[in-house]
């Protein structure tokens, strides 16, 4: 038996006649009839912006730890970077990790290695003059670490009201590039900055140089960026969802034992990204148990976090 066959048969007449019509049609569409009023979004194809959290290299590689199959060979499905996990959710790939040899990739990369917020504008122009954007299609922008830790080497040439005044300028010039994709009709994932004061080179950095607290300072460029960004989106979840992954990432380094990673302050790999691998970590160290890959960008265990957050708000947004 079904619910449907729970609505009583009546002899109706008139105005009851009216009202019990009302409420088949309600317990109709709670049956099954009619149609939703919510069609949960599925992108026809992804774009994703930004740095080397994102950045996938021709051969499949990434700026993580990259697996290695069984016999000891590169394999880019183990470890998938937090975008190639978003595309999987939704059932697409990029061309750099193409297993199944689809004849259209429908998952593009512009990501690249050192790029700062100013280069994801030549970044979406690339894939304006590639095609452009049209209903169903997914962009993700993560950006800005290498904005922060270029900033902060100008300290204490530069003070620090000065920098952040820099920094937040940059968060606001990152949000222009969002809204400049929902303008072109893309729906965007957009990350903010892991609180970069708890990255391995910002404990190196406080442990340098006594002039002040520089992990504490580096949280503070981090803060101003992100906060210029927050305001200047536009955090309308039609159109934009925003993964908070500066709050997530002071959670970990607080509580992450108690998460599950083995360690969250120190780095994993023992050669320098993109040629770590599984076979290239320090003694003892596993690439999801690590939260960091290097000094400053994520391993397994840390990409895994954002894919995670990336993956719920795709498909938890009324986009």
């Amino acid at each position: 038996m079904t619910c449907c066959d729970l609505v009583p048969r009546l002899p109706w007449r008139g105005a009851a006649a009216a009202l019990c019509a009302a409420l088949l049609a309600v317990l109709f569409a709670a049956c099954g009839g009619g149609t939703s009023q919510y069609d949960p979004f599925v992108p026809e194809r992804l774009f994703t912006f930004g740095d080397e959290a994102s950045t996938i290299n021709p051969d499949g590689s990434t700026y993580s730890v990259n697996g290695l199959d069984t016999y000891g060979n590169f394999d880019c499905s183990v470890l998938p970077i937090w975008t190639e996990s978003l595309a999987a959710a939704f059932g697409l790939v990029f061309p750099q990790c193409n297993r199944d040899n689809l004849a259209d990739p429908h998952a593009r990369s512009w990501a690249a290695a050192g790029a700062k917020v100013a280069d994801v504008t030549a970044q979406i122009d690339a894939q304006i003059a590639a095609g452009g954007f049209r209903d169903r299609d997914l962009a993700t922008v993560f950006v800005g670490i290498n904005d922060i830790l270029d900033l902060y080497a100008q300290y204490p040439m530069r003070s620090e009201a000065d920098l952040a005044a820099e920094a937040s300028a940059r968060g606001e010039q990152a949000a222009q590039q969002v809204n400049r994709l929902v303008a072109f009709g893309a729906k965007v994932i957009v990350v903010n900055l892991p609180d970069l004061g708890f990255t391995p080179y910002a404990g190196n950095e406080r442990l340098l140089n006594s002039d002040t607290d520089r992990a504490a300072l580096i949280s503070r460029l981090t803060a101003a960026f992100n906060q210029q960004l927050g305001v200047k989106i536009l955090l309308d979840g039609r159109y934009v969802g925003l993964v908070q992954l500066d709050q997530r990432s002071q959670v970990l380094a607080r509580a992450g034992t108690a998460l599950g990673f083995d360690n969250v302050a120190t780095a994993v790999c023992t050669v320098a990204l993109p040629a770590c691998t599984t076979a290239t970590l320090i003694a003892g160290g596993s690439a999801g148990g690590y939260l960091w890959a290097d000094d400053r960008w994520f391993s397994a265990g840390g990409q895994n976090q954002i894919a995670t957050l990336a993956i719920d708000r795709a498909r938890h947004n009324p986009f």
